[in-house]
């Protein structure tokens, strides 16, 4: 069985260093999924502003010939329109126009309107057998493109018929499905895009539709450019490292209104996936938010791979260590033979040893954890992790020089705070009587005192060791005695409690409350940070 322990050591470390890093690599994936599905819901912000902002332009149409109870004519639209500055404001927007309700048979009647407007004779056009005909009276800008538009019967087409019936029903704006602009006049480039209906009443109107106690008149329209709207809700910066697709309605083909031009990025596309739904003018889209090369993950899948190699390394290390361990043993039965009293002494020794390694292994094993899972890349990871190795390596040295019996504060003090600030620290910085450590107490105040100076050089300055003071007393006698250290830093300006606390600040109170069974208390004050600790010493 003993052959077998360094095999069985190895396994067990390695198994557990390997589960480690397969759960480093799984939070890395949430992380991003995170992080992009908020990068997805700062897009749809940004297209639902600017939908609204060139619905709020029909509104405020609306508002005009309510206040003329839709007695606007051709030169006042034109007026009107040309002041809204629409190629600089409102991208996207083809036009916005006025569509007459006249029954069927009485289509002279809107003819007469276009002649009177326009000048020229328009018979209204396609052919319908529909009871009701909706042509477009009114539209600006009137291009010669548009021009052509003049007279067109908008409920010969199902699909705005239906996008004009659910205006008819209600004061409210419908949205038409996609729909193609330009095909109803023969234009030389049609559009993908989208047509708002919203109805107009007038308080005297015969001969028209009744809806909801509502007489309506005609309907205001706004038809829009899918591509250059949805271009221009996005260009805003920062540009967002998203590629979208947006259909009306379900995600079919046929239903594409705009797909962004920079493909999603291979491989990490297909993975992160957020989708969404929202309604505009009673319709309702779905938006599918791809991440394209730019997007870049908050945490480097080489955390989890350096994780496991690390943990490879660690489980070899204690094998090996194993492994010396049994000829350690080995060694120990062959003196036996010869002396009783070296077997005893060198039994002691290699028990202390084993004592002593395991529990490196596992405070290193804490701490390679816990600053991994702080950490955002591997050089992060790499400089903290070094710099805490350092400050236990300083404080077993201490205890190596005195063959593991006691360490003195002051020096222990000096040499962690020389890691930090340099070896020249300034006199006055240190306090206090002597006192002597035992192992446990060394490592434990080696590594706080490694954070708390790191912590003041992090959120000093360059003087931050000058503005610095230690100071500690011993109370009590014998086995009641209790060091009190006071760890005082000035000269910061607005310091405040963090909202979050880190590891550094964790492995400070475990090593206070838990190892040493002491307090520690943390007053954050408007210069600067007062640190007490309270810990009994041993008799």
């Amino acid at each position: 069985m003993k052959k077998l322990f360094p095999i069985m050591a190895f396994v067990a470390v390695a198994l557990a260093s390997l589960i480690m890093a397969g759960f480093a690599y799984f939070a890395t994936q949430e992380a991003a999924r995170i992080k992009f599905s908020a990068t997805a819901d700062d897009a749809l912000n940004r297209i639902e502003s600017r939908v609204d902002l060139h619905l709020s332009l029909l509104r405020s149409t609306q508002a005009l010939f309510d206040a003329r109870n839709g007695n606007i004519s051709s030169s006042e639209f034109k007026s009107f329109f040309d002041a809204l500055d629409v190629d600089g404001n409102f991208a996207g927007l083809r036009g916005i126009g006025f569509l007459k309700m006249v029954k069927a048979g009485d289509e002279a009647v809107a003819e007469r309107i276009i002649r009177r407007d326009h000048g020229f004779d328009r018979a209204i056009f396609p052919a319908s057998n529909t009871p009701w005909r909706a042509p477009v009276v009114l539209f600006e800008p009137l291009d010669p493109a548009s021009q052509k538009a003049i007279g067109y019967d908008m409920m010969s087409d199902p699909m705005r018929r239906a996008a004009i019936e659910k205006a008819a029903a209600d004061d409210e704006q419908h949205a038409s499905g996609l729909t193609m602009l330009g095909e109803e006049t023969g234009a030389d480039q049609a559009y993908a895009g989208f047509i708002v209906f919203v109805r107009l009443n007038v308080r005297t109107a015969p001969d028209s539709i009744e809806a909801s106690g509502k007489t309506a008149t005609g309907f205001l329209f706004a038809s829009f450019r899918a591509q250059q709207l949805f271009q221009a809700a996005l260009r805003r910066e920062p540009l967002l490292p998203v590629n979208i697709e947006v259909y009306d309605g379900a995600p079919e083909a046929g239903r594409l209104l705009f797909r962004s031009e920079t493909p999603p990025a291979s491989g990490l596309g297909n993975r992160l996936v957020a989708a969404r739904t929202v309604t505009v003018a009673g319709r309702e889209w779905t938006i599918l938010f791809r991440p394209t090369s730019a997007f870049t993950p908050p945490s480097s899948r080489a955390i989890p791979v350096m994780l496991g190699l690390f943990g490879l390394l660690l489980a070899g290390a204690i094998a090996l260590i194993a492994r010396y361990q049994e000829r350690a043993y080995d060694a120990v039965s062959l003196l036996h033979e010869t002396s009783e009293m070296n077997l005893v002494e060198k039994d002691l020794m290699l028990q202390e040893m084993k004592h002593r390694i395991k529990n490196s292994i596992t405070r290193v094993l804490a701490i390679a954890r816990q600053t991994a899972a702080g950490s955002s890349g591997i050089d992060e990871f790499s400089e903290s992790f070094s710099a805490r190795l350092q400050a236990m390596a300083a404080s077993q040295d201490m205890l190596t020089r005195s063959r593991w019996q006691k360490a003195d504060l002051g020096d222990l003090l000096r040499i962690e705070l020389s890691q930090a600030f340099g070896k020249e620290l300034p006199d006055g910085l240190l306090t206090g009587p002597q006192v002597l450590l035992d192992e446990k107490t060394t490592q434990a105040l080696g590594l706080t005192f490694h954070e708390l100076a790191t912590n003041a050089l992090k959120y000093g300055d360059a003087n931050a060791v000058g503005r610095l003071k230690v100071g500690w007393r011993v109370d009590g006698r014998g086995g009641t005695r209790k060091l009190v250290l006071n760890w005082r830093e000035s000269g910061q300006t607005k310091l405040a409690a963090p909202s979050k606390v880190g590891f550094g600040t964790k492995l400070i109170d475990m090593n206070i409350t838990r190892e040493l069974h002491g307090t520690i208390s943390r007053d954050f004050q408007s210069d600067g940070l007062k640190v007490t600790i309270d810990i009994p010493l041993a008799g």
